[in-house]
């Protein structure tokens, strides 16, 4: 199988226009499921509750983080997000010689909420999924349907000084610390004899598989890969694409940067198709502790016709209502068994007038020019209010408890204004 989903970035100093962590993602998903942009706050738990995640249920954390996730919306998990001390993780799917499970265990997009909930740092989160992968595994289906799309995951993790690439398959994995530069993932394994964390077993496992033979260097991705070195740095992929336009930008990568890759189609990046780009993330994260880090997401599909909205953590920020899906409770088809004998309607509010927008783009030419333009233009000023924010700081953090709700109200006026 070759896979074709999904692209994550992340660029630091001396990549990086100024002391910033640049982090972005586009989530690839089929073309008819929506994605939904959601906030949960800090929570304290008691002692033997539970957490039930898109399949099962785990022992809950007894304190967990305020995250802002960019999700699926029919599952628990997300597929990129950040929380309040500045980790942002996004997943992709990988394939390799080790089949993925059918059996429901955690996703990849659960290890991505849960990476975010409980771990302050990175490096943290490396060890929270790592714990929890051994712990309860990965498998289950990963599409709203009864397909038994499987795979297993990838995750590329930052903070406010540095980034990882943790690579799993099955339980086992191995993990990369990105300390400066910039890094990139796609759906291959990527790491390959710059290992700085992994599981205990993993060479053992794969020298009793005959995978290596326990002399030549250990190479995680030619191990555990059906793809070569030489596939893997293959021209034309996602990867070296990717890669490629991260090395034209370096030395002043910023967020607008990122929204460029991500915007990207010639590279497939920005993937259209069956399969295409679902929503985006951007995330711009100061190394200085005293600013704050600014996180842009769509909440639509195809970031080349979607505004990047922002969001800054700060106390008391309600749930994100105009990206926020409806919710079925124990009535939906994901928590019913059988599972997925019937996909009810997700659309949030913002979907349900882009979706009309983004027709309108395609089918006429003048107003779709002039639709873009006011697109564009609210999300320069954004922009622009929010690099005041990053230089200098918040001094009423009242002022931007509404700011992620706000610029989505503006982008539905600028759609209602057509």
């Amino acid at each position: 199988m070759y896979p074709s989903s999904c692209d994550t970035f992340v660029a630091l100093p001396p990549a990086t226009q100024g002391q910033r962590i640049v982090f972005g993602k586009n989530s690839d998903r089929p073309c008819d499921e929506v994605q939904e942009v959601v906030y949960f706050p800090a929570r304290d738990y008691n002692a033997g509750e539970k957490v039930e995640c898109t399949y099962i249920e785990i022992e809950q954390a007894a304190h967990t983080n305020a995250v802002v996730l960019s999700r699926p919306a029919w599952l628990w998990g997300a597929e990129m997000g950040a929380n309040e001390h500045q980790v942002c993780i996004g997943n992709e799917a990988v394939w390799g010689r080790e089949s993925a499970e059918d059996e429901e265990a955690l996703l990849g997009m659960d290890f991505v909420r849960l990476g975010l909930e409980r771990a302050e740092t990175a490096q943290k989160a490396v060890d929270v999924i790592a714990e929890l992968l051994e712990k309860y595994g990965q498998g289950g289906n990963c599409m709203e349907d009864q397909s038994g799309f499987t795979y297993h995951n990838s995750f590329l993790i930052s903070d406010r000084t540095e980034a990882w690439v943790m690579e799993t398959s099955g339980k086992y994995w191995a993990a990369e610390k990105v300390g400066d530069g910039y890094r990139n993932i796609s759906n291959q394994y990527s790491i390959t004899t710059k290992i700085d964390k992994e599981h205990p077993g993993m060479r053992e496992y794969a020298k009793s598989h005959g995978w290596w033979d326990g002399k030549a260097p250990f190479s995680f991705a030619e191990t555990y890969s059906f793809m070569t070195t030489a596939r893997i740095e293959a021209s034309g992929s996602r990867y070296c694409e990717g890669r490629n336009l991260l090395e034209r930008s370096k030395g002043h990568i910023t967020a607008e940067t990122m929204m460029e890759i991500l915007r990207d189609k010639e590279s497939g990046i920005n993937m259209e198709g069956m399969f295409m780009t679902t929503g985006s993330m951007v995330s711009v994260v100061p190394t200085d502790s005293t600013l704050p880090g600014v996180h842009y997401f769509t909440g639509t599909p195809d970031p080349e016709r979607s505004v990047f909205k922002p969001f800054i953590f700060v106390k008391d920020i309600k749930q994100l209502k105009q990206t926020s899906s409806p919710c079925y409770g124990p009535d939906d088809p994901v928590k019913k068994m059988p599972r997925f004998q019937s996909k009810p309607d997700r659309k949030h509010p913002l979907f349900i007038k882009h979706e009309v927008v983004a027709a309108i783009i395609d089918s006429t030419k003048d107003k779709g020019k002039k639709i873009m333009q006011n697109m564009r233009v609210l999300e320069k000023e954004k922009m622009a209010e929010m690099e005041k924010l990053l230089s200098s700081g918040i001094e009423d953090p009242t002022s931007v408890v509404h700011l992620f709700s706000n610029s989505s109200q503006e982008e539905l006026s600028v759609y209602s204004n057509i």
